[in-house]
């Protein structure tokens, strides 16, 4: 199961757009602790940010230069980017909280806010989406992945399978029957930083599919041609 080498990145993923520097940092350093973060402290960089990767959860202050979180929001929903976002915000009244939902946010936190609370309120919508599983097992169809052991099943029967090919089978169940480039794959599994090139995306998708297909599960996993890949059992 173990492989050498620089362990990979933590899976679940969590974009933090907050133009208070001192906060977003403290807030960065306190999410790491559980997730991987990236940052950013203007609207349009996060929008940015939020339109090119995929992540599992976008915590969002609506304050912010350039472009609010509001209208960050707004084009997220209208792009069909269906990511939860929590919204951080200093208003408190009942219009705001009303037009922040009306807009496609998942929940909505009123600063100053408890770390705790912000913790809770992060789990309770990861596990809404199926990220986040307080059993630690992760389900689509018949594929079982129990994730603190690292360990995947078949209708019951193990996969044996790497550290990586768990980590990019996991990444496509998160994700599944929503298209994942090449370069989300990459950079989510081994990280842009890594020595390896891209093209060891395909080797462990070709790696993964024979070892669903040895347990009765062909199939998929489909190419997206000149895209990348999708999980969907179309069975």
């Amino acid at each position: 199961m173990m492989e050498t080498g620089i362990p990979g990145p933590k899976i679940m993923k969590i974009l933090l757009i907050e133009d208070d520097l001192p906060l977003l940092e403290s807030l960065r350093r306190i999410l790491e602790k559980e997730f991987e973060v990236e940052t950013a402290a203007t609207g349009d960089n996060g929008l940015f940010l939020a339109e090119q990767n995929i992540y599992d959860l976008i915590v969002l202050d609506i304050m912010l230069p350039e472009i609010n979180g509001l209208d960050i929001l707004t084009t997220l929903r209208k792009k069909e980017i269906e990511v939860p976002v929590l919204l951080l915000t200093a208003k408190d009244s009942v219009e705001d909280k009303v037009r922040g939902l009306d807009r496609g946010a998942d929940d909505y936190l009123v600063k100053p806010f408890e770390v705790q609370e912000l913790l809770a309120r992060i789990r309770a919508l990861l596990r809404r989406r199926g990220a986040f599983k307080p059993d630690g097992i992760l389900r689509y169809g018949a594929i079982r992945l129990h994730l603190k052991k690292q360990e995947g099943y078949v209708n019951g029967f193990p996969l044996q399978l790497t550290e990586k090919e768990f980590l990019l089978l996991e990444f496509l169940v998160q994700n599944a029957k929503q298209i994942l480039t090449k370069e989300q794959l990459y950079d989510r599994v081994w990280g842009f930083d890594s020595l390896t090139s891209l093209s060891i995306v395909e080797l462990y998708i070709h790696y993964l599919r024979k070892k669903l297909s040895a347990n009765g599960l062909s199939g998929v996993i489909h190419t997206i041609r000149g895209v990348g890949y999708m999980l969907e059992d179309r069975s």
